[in-house]
């Protein structure tokens, strides 16, 4: 299952260079991972000091 990025993402953009397959991009408010990209390394979920990624369900 692809990662999803919750709302206690504080947008700090560490996750977005760490990516393999550049699939997170910053929204509105929080960061946001384009599921039909994500291949669920979770390495954004490794480097993300408040650990606002998680496995969709």
């Amino acid at each position: 299952m692809a990662y999803e990025i919750d709302d206690t993402c504080i947008s700090c953009g560490v996750c977005d260079p760490e990516c393999p397959v550049s699939c997170i991009s910053p929204g509105d408010s929080i960061y946001v991972i384009d599921p039909d990209k994500c291949i669920s390394c979770g390495v954004c979920a490794q480097v993300c000091p408040v650990g606002a990624p998680k496995a969709g369900d």
